[in-house]
């Protein structure tokens, strides 16, 4: 069952990566940070057929971005693994109450972004802002870094949820894993909207006024992802819907 339960939470980690792409603090921004960290000018990227050079500049910054951000979300995925491993060392039902107690603020922040509650001591503004982007790749890989130091008020409930997650797991492996597939959630749009930048710009036109609707979705799934974790359901759900979808053997 253990493995079952796994595969779910990987779903749901890389479900949240990619929630927290179209988040309305991150996706109306994606021009101006592709902007910043390319030093490409708005002309260039919206370009129908942007040059060679335009698209490979894009793409290495843009992996240098993915790789700053993803190398401090796998890290705290690691931290709280060996949190809870310590828990568990210490105490002999300790996995059990981070699970609880995780459930319950992944509630907390479900509840939070739907809009139905505000908390806002617990999720205010922290951006880090640079206000001159350091030159060449690097000074993108710093940007990247930067990015998941500092930005909390939408992405904070997401990516604290998932941290929940990797907590109750009390394994390192499953902290790195699981904040490995929400980086990947959230940098694979990223690269695709630089590289289709003209077609991103195009397609975001339409999708913006539902922004909110996905933010209440995504507050919707973090309460079923706290209840579950809460109610330890995760493993019989799995089970559940491991007897409808077909898996490999």
């Amino acid at each position: 069952m253990l493995q079952e339960t796994v595969d779910i939470t990987y779903w749901i980690a890389f479900t949240a990566g990619i929630l927290s792409f179209a988040s309305p603090c991150v996706l109306p921004l994606i021009p101006s940070y592709l902007t910043y960290i390319t030093g490409l000018s708005f002309s260039q990227l919206d370009e129908t057929q942007p040059s060679a050079k335009v698209r490979i500049t894009v793409l290495l910054h843009s992996l240098c971005f993915v790789l700053g951000f993803s190398v401090i979300f796998i890290l705290l995925g690691a931290i709280a693994g060996i949190a809870s491993a310590q828990i568990q060392a210490f105490l002999r039902e300790g996995l059990e109450w981070v699970a609880k107690i995780g459930g319950l603020l992944i509630l907390l922040f479900g509840v939070h972004m739907t809009g139905l509650f505000h908390f806002g001591a617990l999720l205010g503004d922290k951006r880090v802002h640079l206000r001159e982007k350091p030159s060449g790749f690097f000074g993108t890989f710093v940007v990247g870094i930067a990015f998941a130091a500092g930005w909390t008020p939408c992405i904070g409930p997401i990516l604290a949820s998932i941290l929940m997650v990797a907590a109750s797991s009390g394994q390192v492996s499953e902290g790195v894993s699981l904040l490995t597939l929400y980086s990947l959630g959230l940098g694979l749009p990223f690269l695709l909207s630089g590289l289709l930048f003209h077609q991103f710009l195009s397609a975001f036109k339409r999708f913006r006024k539902h922004i909110r609707l996905v933010e209440i979705g995504t507050g919707v799934m973090l309460i079923a992802v706290g209840i579950m974790l809460m109610f330890e359901l995760l493993g019989p759900i799995t089970m559940f819907l491991y007897q409808w979808v077909p898996v490999r053997g």
